[in-house]
């Protein structure tokens, strides 16, 4: 292997991990990687002071542009549209703890889509990736104070629709899984009393197969869990697992993954799922765990 190519694959986790959180899409993310690549392989890395940063810069600048498209074709999407889930095994090392943290979850990445590309861009390299505002400005081509403005806009428009409150992992992890239980015992009093009063969902079936867009209410949302089981019966089975670095339920119907729900939680009842439905989002995940 050559030292460019080991080079590159090195930072290739950190590439894949900004490309990712820009476009929450696997290819579109995999792709921009694929070109970050070429682009590296027909430098002239004699002049490359830092290749990391090179790297980075390359990545983001594509992200923005792939964004940009992809924006255009989001307009025009059936429906809402969520991230694409990825399925995550537990972290065993610090370095895998912050690369899944809460920055990557569904519920982050679909807040995200508020901003515009060079503000989504600005926020992640700033508040994840914690670049300085000297070199998100060199990587913008703007000036750092236009940049300190780009990411304070972006903070204020993604507090609005964050929780108040951070909760512990294994306290959603308790909440979902009491509720999967619920659902496997077709409790419907189970359901609703985990569910608070407001609750919504989200729903992404991408035209393909039917979704709700957003239904609001706890009793609502506890009818329909409860009528999915009682129509499926034991066909019906859910799992708990990590998706996105958070605790997420699988749903299957005969055997087959139907949907992947992300959940949200003030700590006492959840309070909002979003629900991927489109096949197409869920067709990774279903290979991966055929591979497990």
């Amino acid at each position: 292997m050559s030292d460019s190519v080991a080079l590159f694959d090195q930072h290739r986790p950190r590439l894949y991990a900004i490309a990712y959180r820009m476009l929450g899409a696997v290819a579109e993310a995999e792709d921009v990687v694929q070109e970050a690549w070429l682009r590296w392989h027909g430098a002239d890395r004699g002049v490359i002071a830092n290749p990391e940063a090179w790297l980075v810069t390359a990545t983001t600048r594509l992200s923005i542009d792939h964004l940009r498209a992809a924006k255009a074709e989001r307009d025009k999407y059936v429906g809402v549209w969520l991230p694409e889930p990825m399925l995550m095994a537990a972290p065993a090392t610090p370095e895998q703890i912050h690369e899944q943290a809460d920055d990557v979850s569904v519920a982050f990445l679909f807040m995200l889509e508020r901003l515009s590309p060079e503000a989504r861009a600005a926020f992640l390299m700033r508040d994840v990736f914690d670049a300085d505002y000297e070199d998100i400005a060199q990587t913008l081509d703007k000036t750092p104070a236009a940049v300190r403005q780009m990411v304070r806009r972006a903070r204020q428009q993604l507090r609005q629709g964050a929780p108040r409150d951070a909760v512990p992992r294994a306290t959603l992890q308790r909440l979902l899984q009491a509720f999967a239980d619920a659902m496997q015992r077709s409790d419907f009093h189970g359901l609703l009393a985990l569910l608070s009063d407001d609750a919504e969902l989200i729903g992404d079936g991408g035209d393909k197969v039917s979704a709700f867009a957003r239904l609001v209410g706890g009793k609502r949302l506890a009818q329909l869990f409860y009528a999915g089981k009682r129509r499926y019966r034991d066909a019906l089975d859910v799992k708990v697992v990590q998706v996105n670095g958070q605790w997420t339920l699988l749903r299957f119907i005969d055997g087959e993954l139907e949907s992947v729900q992300s959940y949200e939680t003030d700590g006492k009842r959840l309070t909002r799922v979003l629900v991927q439905r489109n096949p197409d989002k869920l067709a990774g995940i279903a290979a991966a765990l055929a591979r497990q």
